[in-house]
């Protein structure tokens, strides 16, 4: 039986600074969260309460799931100088290159993956709000939630799925590639235009996704150059011997609570299946990088896609029986498969195909490419616009706006999953079911008594001769279940370390 899945969202932001003649997005980002750490430090009215540093001593993001590593397939070595902090809802921020990333905490289900991703949107809002008023005058710092600058440089929302490690690597590529070029039709954020060479607004004036353009190669190890389908990153931040952690790159970062929902629901249950071996024979594109931008480029859904045996298939068509598959495998083997969501994952899967195979427009109020569409499509048809015109790619931009007053996404009324008090709770408290709660809470009750932290690991100073660690290489454990009569009952940290050792 397929191990439980926890799921994982980190998204890099985009980021302007405004009023400034040679704007560094570095700096700008430092300032933004150091900016929101201030912030909350002053609210909790006590020193370091989201200062702690993140622990690098685990990290491997060299390590290729395929045993190979050449020099020139590295990934970027991490600036370790730069803001690196632990939050007290389990979740990592921190500057990544040129960009405010934030990595939620492990999540048990996906509906829990929507309101973590919703909630890192308003630690956002807020380190914008914050440093907004340590800015002068003029001056001002804009984040985006989006995937690509217009200027051919593109950052990343990753996705990462807890798996069995004993599942061949060679049968999750075959079998999560088809998915990965397909789910596109409902995970999409939508684009205005093209970053590929050669491909002006004649012929692609808006596509579903603003990932595509940038993917080159089917199976590798990086992640910012000659970007793959899917990616080897064999770095579990658990037991390595038990587990591997499939690390996602081909997405777009979604507004879209619906989008989010699928996105993580959808690709966490086929996941399952591959554990258990039950998605039969792939489906395999003659060339699926190729594939990958088809899919994003047609708007009709309908565009016939060439398969490695020289017959072809649709995108709704692969998705389809994607949906078959996993109905029937929730069937035999219940709702537990995704944490009690997969029933909900199949119901919300099959009504979004419906509507999309019936007319997409019917989906403005769920999917983030759809309601981006019909809003500029509505506006360059009342304005006589062209597609190339600046105006569309301005409103492009303007969609992914965290700012409520400036966002176009917060003027539409579209669906939610969450509700505004879950949200703002998940702000500052981590998920109740996995091991980012035993992190959470220690945060919370002993921030100055710990020194570093990692997703597997925390490192406790209490005084004593040396510094003591305490490992977390189960995912599934720390959870309150499981320790939150512990840490309520423990008065220091220094008796909590006694317990646990003991």
């Amino acid at each position: 039986m397929a191990l439980p899945k926890i799921f994982g969202v980190e998204t890099e932001f985009g980021i302007i600074h405004r009023g400034v003649e040679d704007p560094n997005p570095i700096t700008a980002s430092s300032m933004l969260i150091n900016a929101y750490l201030a912030e909350v430090e002053r609210r909790a009215g006590q020193p370091h309460t989201a200062k702690v540093d993140w622990d690098f001593e685990d990290e491997s993001p060299a390590n290729d799931a395929r045993g190979i590593s050449p020099y020139a397939a590295l990934p970027p070595d991490v600036e370790t100088n730069l803001v690196n902090a632990v939050l007290t809802n389990g979740a990592r921020y921190y500057v990544d290159h040129a960009h405010p990333e934030l990595s939620g905490p492990e999540c048990a289900d996906p509906r829990s993956v929507v309101v973590w991703d919703k909630a890192a949107e308003e630690i956002l809002r807020r380190s914008m709000v914050a440093v907004g008023s340590m800015l002068p005058p003029g001056q001002e710092l804009v984040v985006y939630k989006n995937n690509s600058d217009r200027k051919g440089n593109s950052y990343g929302t990753h996705e990462n799925y807890l798996m069995d490690r004993a599942t061949p690597f060679s049968r999750i590529v075959a079998r999560i590639t088809p998915h990965f070029i397909t789910r596109q039709l409902y995970i999409g954020a939508g684009k205005v235009g093209s970053e590929a060479g050669g491909l002006g607004p004649d012929k692609v004036p808006f596509q579903l996704t603003q990932r595509a353009d940038f993917f080159e190669e089917e199976v590798g190890l990086e992640t910012t150059l000659k970007r793959p389908i899917v990616n080897t990153r064999d770095e579990p931040h658990a037991d390595p011997q038990k587990y591997r952690r499939l690390h996602v790159i081909v997405g777009d970062a979604n507004l879209s609570e619906t989008a989010t929902f699928l996105k993580v629901g959808t690709t966490g249950l086929l996941l399952a299946m591959i554990e258990d071996d039950w998605l039969g024979p792939p489906v395999r594109f003659d060339a699926p990088v190729w594939a990958l931008r088809q899919v994003s480029y047609d708007l009709s859904l309908r565009q016939p896609l060439r398969l490695a045996d020289g017959s072809t298939t649709t995108a709704m068509a692969v998705q389809w029986t994607l949906l078959d598959r996993a109905s029937a495998y929730v069937a035999e083997h219940g709702d537990q498969v995704l944490g009690g969501g997969a029933a909900d994952v199949l119901r919300v899967w099959e009504e979004v195909l419906t509507d999309l195979e019936a007319d997409p427009m019917r989906l403005a109020d769920r999917l983030d490419w759809v309601a981006k569409l019909r809003v500029i499509d509505g506006y360059r048809e009342r304005h006589g616009l062209e597609w190339g015109d600046a105006r569309l790619a301005a409103m492009d931009l303007q969609y992914h706006d965290l700012h409520p007053s400036k966002s176009l996404f917060a003027r539409l009324d579209v669906r939610r999953l969450t509700t505004d008090a879950e949200v703002l709770h998940a702000v500052d408290n981590p998920p109740p079911d996995t091991r980012a709660y035993f992190r959470g809470r220690c945060l919370q009750r002993w921030p100055d008594k710990i020194v570093t932290a990692n997703w597997d690991s925390m490192v406790f100073d209490v005084g004593a001769a040396s510094l003591r660690r305490v490992p977390m290489m189960e995912p599934i454990r720390g959870t309150k279940a499981h320790v939150g009569r512990l840490l309520d009952e423990c008065a220091t940290a220094a008796e909590l370390l006694d317990r646990l050792g003991a």
